[in-house]
Parts: C-alpha cells; structure tokens; sequence
C-alpha cells in the first residue's frame, strides 16, 4: 500500500502523466457507462439494424452541436404522432363510412430546408383498404394538395416522389418547394407555423388508420448519423471498451508472456535459450501486419482471433532480448546463490527471485505498449479487416472512407473517432512515459 502511495506521489509531480491519468479514468468511466447503457447483444442489434430500427433518424446528419458553430441554424428531425399534443385527430361519418381527419401542425424555426419528408401509415381492414388525401398548408395560407393514394396495413408516402407535386412545384425540389418563400430565387426557407391535413376514408365498420409524419434533420445527437442513418454514438461510446480491452490484454499477454519466456531461457541457457533467440531473431523479421491482413483475409475477422494473432506474433519481440539482458545480469546476484543453496526449485526462483525484480520495468512498458495496439486493430479496420460485427472506432472509419465522407462535407463522421483514438493513444503516452522516469532513476532528470 505504501508503495502504491508513493507511486502516485510520484507520478503528481509530472503534469503531463496527472492529465493522462484523468483522461484514462474518464475512457474508463465512458466504457462502462457505453457497457451498462447499451448492453453487447443490443449494440451489434443496433448497429446491424436496418430501416426498423433507424427509421426515424436523419442521413448522413452532423451532431446537434455544430448549430453552434454554424451562422445557419440547421434543423432538427420533428416526429409527430397522432400521440403528440400538437396533432389534432377528427371522426366524421360520410354515409356508411367513416372520414378521420389528423391535423399535424409544427413550428419551423430554421435557416435551411429538411433532409427529407416521410408519412409512416399503419391501416387495419379486412378487404377494401382506406383511401387517404393529403393537404399541405404553409405560414402564408397557401393549401398544396398531394396525390391520393389507398395505404395497405404498412405503407410508406415520401414527398419527394410525389409526382403531382413534382408538377406543381418547378425549378426547386419538392422539399424546397413546400418550404420556401414563394417567389423568391434562390429558395429561401418560410419560418413559422405548417400544417399537414391527412383524411383517411375507411369503407369498413371496424378499419382503423394511423399516421406518424417526419420531417428528417440535417443535425442529430451528439454525434451524428451515417449514410444508413445508425446513430454513430453507438460506436462512439462502444468504441472505448473494445479498444481498451483489446489494447490492455495484448499488451499485458505480449509483455507477461515475454518475460516468461526470456526468465526460462535466461535461467536454463544451453539449448533452451538457444531456441529461445533463434525463435525471436525469426519472428523479427516477420511482417506483423500483411500476416494479419492475410487472417484477416482467408481466415477470420473475429476480433479475438486477430488478439490472439497479435499476442502469437508480439511474444517473441525484440523485448525478450531487453529482459534477457537483465536476467543474465540478476541470475548471478548473490541472493540467487543463496536461493539456490538452501534447495529452491527451477520455477520458485523464475517466479519469486527474477521476474519480479522486472515489474518496475515491465509496467512502464506495458502502459507504453497499450496505444500501439489499439491502434493496430483500428487500422486493421480501417483497411475493411476489423470485426464485421463490432461498432468500432476504426469501423467508423472505414465506413466513412468508403462512403467519400470527406468528399461529401461530412468532416464529424472521420474527426470524431480520429480524435478519440488519438486522445487515447496520447493519455496512455503521457501516463507511460511518467512511469519510465519514476521507475528508472536514470531517467529521471530526462
């Protein structure tokens, strides 16, 4: 316990490792919060899901904050039910049929045009299936009237294909034209009150009809959407517990496994050790990453079969002859003679006498070690070789790359996960770096 003291002591005289220390805990605290708040099975739901799930989001929209850096105030996504205080529902009876009337009325208090419009219809019948009518009514009193159309038990009616609007509205898009003011070019947004009218004639005593109206945004959430309109918060927040697990335990298994590995060769020698150097001289020449491409490739995109591809392939590192060196060096201390004299076994005096007089070197180390891994596996995804079904960083990266995010204007979709990796990558830094000066003397003054 007082070491630990010490240790933290030490590490609240270098700025640098307090901040990176802060920003770990904080990762830490947003990968259990990403872990508690969205369980695993429901976030690779989510990030699977389709339409059913993401229906009501917006494409390709930036995160909500930028309207504050932004001198046009971009809009939001408006959902409106007829659950909603704002819709008005209305039953008449025409002769032997029933005529329901919904009146959606919103506010529109924003500088550009929406994303894109979408009537969402749910119907029961038995045969004969309703028949709907739709009006449009902007700030200024004018009535547009859109196609009739009969909606089956699921249907969708999308503004921009409606032809007889097309025919109405010329020389802007329907979406411009239903919001703009009219007679003025270029398009200009008409702020205030709208109204949709929707009347559904059922033809059956027990039909029944409902509608959900969106209005889809160009600005969503914290952190936006993608081109399949997934909440990227979703691998924002899943991104810090698969990268801090996959960094942690392959730099804790690659330097554990090293140190074992060079203490048995350093304390046996002969053949041993010989094996042990011709194995590591090999493998140094090896090149790590084309190899995890090809098992990536031909074999398996699994997260933890590329984890244990990277341990396999990092054991024998040039740290095996760092630990060696230190070995041979601690294998002829006298207090090692005495181990051995008073009966202590091969393995006792491997792991009580030599590896933990290493610990303040392995520390540093492994701390270092933890960036380079993570960003390992995000290359590998950005390169379409990460785990097919995991929201990663580097997924989201690759997905943007692939969809010309930066070609399109859509800066957040690349920036967000960059930033977090490199935020990662520098606070593991920071902290590893401190520990190098505290734990070796000779650094200290560096």
């Amino acid at each position: 316990m007082n070491a630990l003291k010490n240790t933290f002591r030490d590490i609240s005289q270098y700025p640098s490792a307090v901040l990176g220390l802060v920003i770990i805990v904080l990762l830490v605290i947003f990968a259990v919060y990403a872990v508690v708040t969205i369980p695993y099975n429901e976030a690779i739901r989510m990030w699977r899901g389709g339409e059913e799930i993401w229906g009501d989001y917006p494409r390709n929209a930036a995160p909500a904050w930028t309207n504050w850096f932004s001198a046009k105030k971009l809009p939001e996504t408006i959902i409106l039910t007829t659950d909603d205080e704002r819709v008005k529902k209305e039953i008449q009876t025409v002769g032997s049929n029933q005529e329901v009337i919904m009146h959606y009325v919103f506010d529109y208090p924003y500088d550009d045009f929406p994303q894109e419009m979408i009537i969402f219809f749910t119907s029961k019948y038995d045969v004969k299936q309703p028949h709907i009518t739709m009006k449009w009514v902007t700030p200024d009193g004018r009535e547009l009237r859109m196609s009739q159309m009969s909606v089956r038990r699921s249907d969708q009616y999308r503004f921009e294909l409606d032809e007889r609007l097309k025919r109405r509205i010329k020389d802007m898009t329907i979406i411009q034209g239903l919001f703009a003011t009219p007679d003025v070019m270029p398009p200009t947004i008409q702020k205030g009150q709208y109204e949709l009218q929707i009347s559904a004639l059922l033809f059956e005593p027990n039909a029944e009809v409902d509608a959900k109206l969106v209005i889809y945004g160009k600005v969503h959430g914290l952190a936006g959407t993608d081109h399949l309109r997934r909440d990227l918060m979703v691998a924002m927040l899943w991104g810090a517990p698969i990268a801090l697990s996959f960094g942690i335990l392959a730099a804790l298994g690659t330097s554990v496994l090293s140190m074992i590995i060079a203490a048995v060769g350093s304390w046996f020698g002969g053949a041993v050790d010989e094996v042990i150097q011709r194995i590591t001289e090999v493998n140094l020449v090896l090149p790590v990453l084309p190899i995890l491409i090809m098992i990536g490739t031909l074999y398996s995109r699994s997260i933890w079969v590329i984890l244990g591809a990277v341990v396999a392939l990092s054991i024998f590192s040039s740290s095996i002859k760092t630990f060696r060196a230190i070995f041979l060096q601690i294998k002829e201390a006298p207090y090692i003679e005495a181990a051995r004299s008073y009966g202590a076994g091969n393995l006792r005096i491997i792991f009580s006498y030599l590896i933990p007089r290493l610990i303040p070197v392995l520390i540093p180390g492994f701390v270092i070690g933890i960036p380079s891994y993570v960003f390992l596996e995000a290359s590998l995804a950005v390169l379409g070789l990460g785990d097919p079904v995991l929201p990663t960083w580097g997924k989201v990266i690759n997905d943007a790359q692939a969809q010309g995010a930066l070609f399109n204007g859509h800066y957040y979709w690349v920036l967000q996960p960059a930033v977090l990796l490199m935020i990662t990558g520098l606070a593991f830094s920071m902290l590893g770096f401190a520990l190098d000066r505290i734990f070796n003397p000779r650094l200290r003054g560096v």
